[in-house]
């Protein structure tokens, strides 16, 4: 798998293109780009990073399917912007799946709703060993969740390991602070055989939407490992301390 250097012209140019992509899309369905700038920056540095990698912008929420061209397109992987979101995901919910192209109303509506969140949002995370034990054993989990258990684990109540399955630019771009360990989906096969003896060890994992990790948790359970957690929504949805580098 090819590697990307993120302050190299190759990149920051294709980044360039891409933003000029975005806006071209915009521009032609009445789209906005999402309230949430982080959502927006994940996005294009994954579209960019495919762009050098496959000759093509698929959607970097999900995992790109197929070694060759010929492969990728029997596949039926996603290409930005996708048919789903176009067809389905924007005049129903109102944003594609990976978040960047919204409807106005629907940016509107977010942006009130966090600044609403950002007054309101005060209560308590604290959770009982029993109650931590339990919830570490949900399949799917939400952001309030995720951080519970990471203060819960901090506490010594339970035991996991946070598994970040995004690209390496991601990662450095901004990831949660208590990941563990940084898993590719673009390299898993190749990375999976590292963790096998953490088979009986509950683990958690995320990625920007919620996709690829759900993708990544069937995979690892079909390899073995016993209990796997999934950020359902993603890092998007985390509202927890987040950390560059």
């Amino acid at each position: 798998m090819q590697k990307i250097d993120m302050n190299s012209p190759e990149f920051q140019t294709e980044m360039e293109k891409t933003w000029r992509f975005v806006e071209k899309v915009n521009h032609q369905f009445g789209f906005v780009q999402n309230p949430n700038s982080e959502v927006n920056e994940g996005v294009v540095m994954g579209l960019a990073r495919n762009r050098i990698i496959y000759g093509k912008r698929f959607c970097p929420c999900f995992m790109v399917i197929g070694q060759t061209p010929e492969e990728q397109k029997a596949a039926d992987n996603r290409i930005c912007p996708c048919k789903p979101a176009l067809e389905h995901e924007i005049p129903e919910d109102g944003l594609c799946h990976c978040g960047i192209f919204c409807t106005p109303q629907y940016a509107r509506s977010q942006k009130m709703q966090s600044e609403i969140e950002e007054i309101v949002h005060q209560h308590s995370r604290g959770l009982t060993k029993d109650q931590a034990v339990t919830l570490l054993a949900k399949a799917q989990l939400d952001g309030d969740e995720l951080e519970a258990l990471l203060e819960a684990r901090r506490l010594g109540m339970v035991h996991f390991e946070l598994i970040d399955v995004r690209e390496h630019m991601e990662y450095r771009m901004g990831h949660i602070v208590g990941t563990d360990l940084l898993m590719p989906t673009s390299q898993f096969y190749a990375k999976i055989e590292d963790i096998f003896d953490k088979k009986k060890i509950p683990l958690i994992l995320y990625c920007h939407t919620g996709s690829r990790s759900y993708q990544v948790q069937h995979a690892m359970e079909s390899l073995g490992f016993e209990q796997i957690g999934n950020l359902q929504h993603g890092i998007i949805s985390y509202k927890g301390e987040k950390q560059r580098g």
